[in-house]
């Protein structure tokens, strides 16, 4: 038992010089697995196999790192429930020397952390020419550096990272989104799908009146908004008459409403996201402006 003890340590020297004499004839270990996922709770099967050869003892080599290599078990037939870099080495008992080793399996175990997918706004409803942002997110996932696998319409090459960024959405991006992460030999299920639905339309904004009339020394409220959907900031614009120029008054305003003292033509647009994505102008509105009339003796 020293002896194999010592034969498997390090770099196993004495193995590479047996093993390489072994394949030269032909005698090869073989690793099959059942399975290469294990389910949560669940467990995978390994079998080890050296052709020719039946008075063999085997032994099984766990990697998770270069560093952290460990002898886990005996027997040709093995049920792991731990993802890793999995060997076998057939050992041969009438000569007490390493016959072959095989080559490794990679085995990944099943997290029970939850993936979702998220939309970096809350909007429901996304047009075509915006720019969004889905997001992976894994609970209880920190500490850890994972890869990202995305399942997506309309794409053959997804992000491995954890945000899905997608520049001048277009209807064919409509669908299904889903993602998982792993990290070393950690693999988490996939999300729920998350239902993307891209509008063919451009929305147009629309703008309204308190009234069409300012009161002397008074003012109008204006209100702008975007049926059916969220998440903009509004420009403002007038001009004294349709010939003129409409000039930027107000740009990026939080608030869709505003109070006006001046007569002209007025309308507005909501614009949201980066780059910033906009709206079909509104059409104008008329404010007329009460003067004063001052009476002479």
């Amino acid at each position: 038992m020293t002896h194999i003890l010592l034969c498997m340590s390090g770099l196993f020297l004495l193995s590479a010089v047996i093993c390489g004499n072994a394949e030269e004839l032909g005698v090869k270990a073989t690793v099959t697995a059942d399975r290469l996922t294990i389910p949560t709770g669940g467990s995978v099967t390994l079998t080890c196999v050296v052709q020719h050869f039946a008075d063999l003892e085997y032994y099984w080599i766990r990697e998770i790192s270069s560093k952290n290599k460990s002898l886990i078990s005996t027997g040709a037939v093995i049920s792991i429930s731990e993802g890793g870099n999995y060997t076998c080495r057939g050992w041969r008992r009438d000569t007490n020397s390493l016959l072959t080793e095989s080559d490794s399996v990679t085995i990944q175990e099943t997290v029970s952390n939850r993936t979702d997918v998220k939309l970096q706004h809350s909007w429901s409803q996304i047009f075509t020419g915006e720019t969004i942002t889905l997001r992976c997110e894994i609970q209880g996932g920190e500490g850890k550096v994972w890869k990202y696998e995305w399942t997506a319409p309309n794409t053959n090459s997804p992000p491995t990272s954890s945000e899905y960024r997608i520049s001048r959405v277009s209807v064919s991006h409509s669908g299904d989104y889903r993602c998982r992460g792993s990290s070393d030999y950690l693999l988490t299920g996939w999300s729920d799908a998350f239902r993307l639905t891209v509008s063919s339309s451009k929305p147009r904004a629309s703008l309204t009146a308190q009234s069409s009339i300012i009161p002397a020394g008074g003012s109008v409220t204006l209100s702008c908004s975007v049926e059916g959907s969220a998440g903009w900031k509004f420009d403002w614009f007038r001009h004294d008459s349709v010939s003129s120029k409409a000039q930027l008054m107000r740009g990026n305003e939080a608030n869709r409403v505003i109070s006006v003292s001046q007569g002209g033509l007025y309308h507005c647009r909501g614009g949201r996201g980066d780059p910033v994505f906009y709206t079909e102008d509104s059409s104008d509105v008329t404010v007329t402006e009460t003067r004063a009339v001052q009476f002479f003796k």
